[in-house]
């Protein structure tokens, strides 16, 4: 089993078959989820001072869910815990609603194969627990699973009273009815970035009368998700948009989970489809993972004429344009010295995003045209939403947040990645245009107001679409995460070794090559960065920093970013990620990047301690 902030997992299937769709998982399974229960139980009331705790239980769509849920359950009672259990949930909708509770417990393995499965822990902050905390769950974890009666007291502890287990299940709709409402109601101040109906319902209205002149339809392809029991098929129609889901068996997951362009091609067909039809208002397209915390696009091209998967990395840009320019309108437009309700407002004097290392460097360029900075921490969703919460502490404002590498985008107040958020950062950007006040200014659009402030008015128009958006994002040509040029398998165990021995060689190579790369790529310097949990550090002269990120960053003679390769072991997969971000559209300068970097791994691979 895997143990990481971002979640435990391991294949759960009786098999051992990652692809196995059998609910079954054997007696050692049963028994590693009675030990998970009873860590987290002991956690809880530890963290929370509460003798008997309350925590929401909830599963994705998996086949060896439901075993696995009942195991679980019934180790929580047994331990004193007070168990609220949903069925089957996605990971957005669990966590807003243990808001109201004491946390979390939720079973999945987010886009891992369908053998896969695993367990979130949360308590009611909304996010996984961060990663110092993890840890200590953790090793109580692996102490239970060294002790010499292990067996025997797992087997033990998922005794409960029977009436007690019957009446958590015969609970469970009316739990999950609440918790529906309750993520309804939360990603409506997600979306519109206000607790204050009045203020909610402007943005919403907003966006409906736009739609009234011009429709959007939405194609999902559900892909046997968790979201085939969300609120998507109720709140994305509330909103005036046309909902067209498809592959919605909730006992079928049809294709690969993982929401990259190999498996966004089913949505693209789908569109394309509806659009041959003369369904023209088929414009956008999401595919959810099996927790439903992640959807990336697919999009109308309407100069193409095709439906298009939209890179994750793109995704994630286009969401933090699409903020950066709702967050001016909300305040004082572009033009207008009225915001939201008519009131004279002023956006907070220090705003910022938070991502993860690999993510592109064109994110950069798009906040700073917002004055927002831009800090990274290392791979993994909780390293991102905690990093977002110091800076939060130090006086920043972070309304948005995420992974670019792995597309999505966690739009404060939420705590985790969400398709509905990512949606409608693109919804926002397309509906909520130029209008002119009652003392006869003009108050900008987001689109209109990304224009005027990344110096591109000239590419502005009244009547856009989403690609003439997508023509105005910085040019950057990077590795797709689910490429396999962007996963090694590696021999080396201890990582920060790998790491030293890059270093070796690379330092080497680099006196070989660097006229070369001055030549081809303009590459005339570089520095090394360091991202472990929150915290990064630049310019490091050693670069054995353990299990965590690497990156090493080039750049011109005048000492502008030209590109980065990056490197680390997954937290989540028993491989070693790579990939490359080049500045531009450049893809022979990515592609002879990122083999060099492979090639150096692959050879320091091999050498001998």
């Amino acid at each position: 089993m895997i143990l990481s902030a971002s979640g435990w997992r391991k294949v759960f299937a009786e098999s051992g078959n990652q692809e196995d769709k059998s609910p079954e998982i054997g007696k050692t399974n049963t028994l590693l989820c009675a030990l998970i229960a009873e860590s987290f139980a002991q956690y809880l009331t530890g963290k929370t001072g509460i003798d008997s705790p309350t925590i929401a239980v909830g599963t994705d769509t998996r086949p060896t869910g439901e075993k696995i849920a009942r195991v679980i359950i019934q180790t929580l009672l047994h331990c004193g815990i007070g168990v609220q259990y949903l069925g089957i949930s996605s990971a957005p909708e669990i966590m807003a609603y243990s808001r109201s509770l004491d946390g979390f417990l939720y079973i999945s393995a987010s886009h891992n194969p369908v053998g896969h499965n695993g367990i979130k822990f949360g308590l009611n902050d909304g996010g996984v627990i961060p990663g110092s905390e993890a840890t200590v769950l953790a090793q109580s974890f692996t102490a239970k699973c060294a002790s010499v009666n292990a067996e025997e007291h797992a087997a033990e502890i998922m005794r409960a009273d029977e009436k007690k287990i019957t009446e958590v299940f015969y609970h469970s709709a009316d739990y999950k009815n609440d918790a529906v409402k309750s993520y309804a109601s939360f990603i409506s101040q997600v979306i519109t970035g206000s607790e204050i109906k009045s203020e909610q319902d402007i943005v919403f209205s907003t966006i409906k009368n736009t739609l009234a002149k011009k429709p959007l339809a939405v194609v999902c392809d559900m892909n046997g998700s968790s979201r085939i029991r969300s609120i998507d098929k109720t709140f994305i129609p509330s909103c005036g948009i046309e909902f067209l889901p498809f592959n919605t068996d909730i006992k079928n997951i049809p294709h690969a989970i993982i929401p990259e362009p190999e498996n966004l091609v089913y949505c693209a067909k789908e569109m394309e489809r509806l659009q041959k039809d003369g369904k023209k208002q088929a414009l956008l397209g999401y595919m959810p993972d099996c927790d439903g915390d992640r959807g990336n696009i697919v999009f109308w091209n309407e100069h193409t004429h095709l439906a298009e998967p939209l890179p994750a990395q793109e995704v994630f840009a286009l969401c933090v344009m699409a903020e950066g320019s709702f967050s001016l309108w909300q305040h004082d437009g572009a033009s207008s010295k009225k915001g939201l309700l008519g009131k004279v407002s002023s956006l907070p004097v220090k705003r910022a995003v938070a991502v993860n290392c690999p993510t592109s460097m064109r994110i950069e360029e798009i906040a700073s045209a917002f004055g927002e900075t831009v800090f990274r921490a290392e791979v993994g969703e909780a390293n991102v939403v905690n990093l977002a919460r110091e800076k939060r502490a130090e006086g920043y404002e972070v309304r948005i947040l995420g992974e670019g590498s792995n597309g999505g985008n966690i739009t404060y107040p939420s705590s985790v990645r969400d398709p509905v958020a990512t949606l409608f950062a693109i919804v926002k950007l397309l509906t909520i245009r130029d209008t002119i006040l009652d003392d006869g200014s003009v108050k900008k659009g987001l689109f209109h107001i990304w224009c005027d402030r990344s110096g591109q008015n000239a590419k502005y128009k009244p009547e856009f679409s989403i690609a003439d958006i997508l023509d105005t994002l910085p040019a950057y040509t990077t590795t797709g995460v689910s490429e396999s040029r962007a996963v090694l398998k590696v021999v080396t165990q201890d990582k920060g070794h790998l790491k030293t021995r890059f270093q070796k060689l690379f330092t080497e190579e680099w006196s070989k090559v660097k006229d070369d790369l001055l030549e081809k790529y303009s590459i005339a310097s570089y520095d090394a960065v360091l991202t472990n949990g929150t915290k990064e550090v630049t310019g490091a002269k050693d670069w054995n920093n353990g299990n965590g990120g690497l990156k090493i960053r080039f750049f011109d003679e005048k000492g502008k970013f030209s590109a980065f390769i990056w490197m680390r072991p997954s937290g989540t997969e028993p491989v070693f990620r790579v990939m490359c971000d080049v500045k531009g559209n450049k893809p022979k300068e990515e592609h002879s990047l990122l083999a060099w970097e492979t090639a150096l791994i692959t050879r320091a691979d091999s050498m001998t301690a």
